[in-house]
């Protein structure tokens, strides 16, 4: 539980680079998070001749897969309460486990290979292939081959655009500054409201 807090914390931490990381660091986004902009910045640097197609889809790799190991970890130890954990007391908790049950049932190994390309957030499919006992190694390489499907999709789309994917990016990182700032402001907005309601 720990380890899955931490994980939390340490992606919240990030959230503050990723303006100014996307226009002149996009390798670095996608090692230390995985990030969706970073994978098509670095897809459309390829493209232009700034970058390279290999670096680009190895780099994404550690940062879509760092955590994934720690929710097949809790599925593994607590088994259906892990998905009681992550989905929380919402009223259609029971009704959204009920329907991650049927998906795995019925796609087993599959589900783990599509994460990213399903509407159900990947850790509840991480924990619940630990809870079904689906061991480690072949899970880590179901991770592995749906990251690189996943990164393929991206990388591909920021090479299709090409220059003005590069354009759009440097000018995200030129006001990478208002952008943390609104960022932060609106997280801090959004806590302040749902807290309020409650």
């Amino acid at each position: 539980m720990g380890g899955i807090v931490l994980s939390g914390l340490y992606l919240l931490a990030l959230i503050p680079l990723t303006p100014s990381l996307v226009g002149n660091h996009p390798v670095w986004l996608e090692l230390l998070k995985g990030s969706i902009s970073g994978m098509i910045t670095m897809g459309a640097k390829a493209r232009v001749g700034e970058g390279s197609l290999v670096v680009a889809a190895l780099a994404a790799i550690p940062g879509l897969m760092w955590f994934d190991w720690l929710y097949w970890w809790a599925g593994a130890r607590w088994g259906r309460r892990a998905i009681d954990v992550f989905i929380g007391s919402h009223p259609k908790a029971a009704a959204r486990t009920e329907k991650l049950e049927r998906i795995l049932h019925r796609f087993g190994w599959l589900a783990v290979v599509i994460a990213y390309f399903q509407p159900i957030p990947n850790a509840l499919i991480y924990a619940a292939a630990g809870w079904t006992k689906m061991r480690l190694i072949p899970f880590l390489l179901l991770d592995l081959l749906g990251s690189l499907l996943w990164i393929a999709l991206c990388v591909g789309l920021g090479y299709a655009i090409g220059q003005r994917a590069v354009d759009i990016a440097h000018a995200v990182s030129r006001y990478a500054l208002y952008f943390t700032i609104l960022l932060v402001v609106g997280v801090f907005a959004r806590q302040y409201f749902t807290a309020r309601r409650r």
